[in-house]
C-alpha cells in the first residue's frame, strides 16, 4: 500500500517544530504527534504499511519515535528498525513497548508475528555495550544504543496485580536481576512485556541504505 498522508511532512519540518512520531498510532493518537497507521482511522496522518518502511520521512528528521504493541505484528523487524534509525536524528529517541515471550496473552492474539525477550535488541548493539550474556551482533549492520530497558508486570486481576507490582520492583533493580529472572523465572512468574528507550548509533551504522533527502509522499 502506498502511504497517504493527511499532513505535509515537508511544511512540519520547515516549521521547526519538534517532529514526534507514533508508530501504530489507532484512534487514540497523543495531541503534538504524527501518526502513522495501515488503517485509516481517526487522528492517523499517515495510512502506510510499516512493512514497506517509513518513505515518507527524510534522514535526520523525526526527534522522537513512539512505538507501543506494534513490533509483534512486523514481519519484516529488522528493515521497520533500520528505518527508524535513518529518519531520527542524532540525538532522537525511540520509545518501545513489546510483549515478553513468558506473556500467556501474547500467543491469543493472531496477528502476532514474533516475541521479544531481554536480548533481543541487543543483537543491534555493539559488544562491549551488551549484557552480561553476549549476543551476535554480525547478523545486521543496524546500530542501535540502549538507554533503558524495563520488564512489565500487569494482570487484569486485582489480587494477581498487586503481587506483580512487587516483582516488577525486584526484578528491575538491576540488570544482573533481570537476566537472572529470564533465565530461571520467567515461566514461573510470567512477564508481561518490555518498555525499552533507543537511541540511533549512526557512527557505526548502516551503509547499504540509500538517503531519502524528500519528506513528500
Amino acid at each position: 500500500m502506498n502511504a497517504e498522508a493527511n499532513t505535509n511532512i515537508d511544511s512540519f519540518i520547515k516549521s521547526g517544530k519538534s517532529l514526534i512520531v507514533e508508530l501504530g498510532c489507532g484512534p487514540k493518537k497523543k495531541d503534538g504527534r504524527i501518526g502513522v497507521d495501515k488503517v485509516d482511522l481517526p487522528n492517523v496522518d499517515i495510512v502506510a504499511d510499516l512493512e514497506n518502511g517509513l518513505p515518507f520521512f527524510p534522514d535526520d528528521s523525526v526527534d522522537e519515535i513512539h512505538c507501543r504493541s506494534v513490533f509483534e505484528h512486523i514481519e519484516n523487524f529488522e528493515n521497520l528498525l533500520k528505518e527508524i534509525v535513518r529518519v531520527l536524528k542524532d540525538n532522537g529517541k525511540v520509545h518501545v513497548s513489546v510483549p515478553h515471550f513468558s506473556n500467556p496473552y501474547y500467543y491469543s492474539d493472531y496477528t502476532h508475528r514474533r516475541f521479544f525477550g531481554l536480548y533481543t535488541f541487543y543483537y543491534f548493539v555493539d559488544v562491549e555495550r551488551q549484557l552480561k550474556r553476549k549476543v551476535p551482533n554480525f547478523y545486521t549492520d543496524v546500530r542501535i544504543n540502549i538507554i533503558s530497558q524495563r520488564l512489565v508486570f500487569r494482570s487484569p486481576f486485582w489480587f494477581s496485580r498487586q503481587i506483580k507490582k512487587l516483582l516488577g520492583i525486584v526484578f528491575n533493580c538491576h540488570r544482573s536481576i533481570q537476566e537472572f529472572y529470564e533465565e530461571h523465572l520467567c515461566y514461573i512468574f510470567p512477564c508481561y512485556g518490555i518498555e525499552i528507550i533507543l537511541a540511533p548509533d549512526k557512527s557505526r551504522c548502516y551503509t547499504n541504505l540509500a538517503p531519502r533527502k524528500s519528506g513528500k509522499t
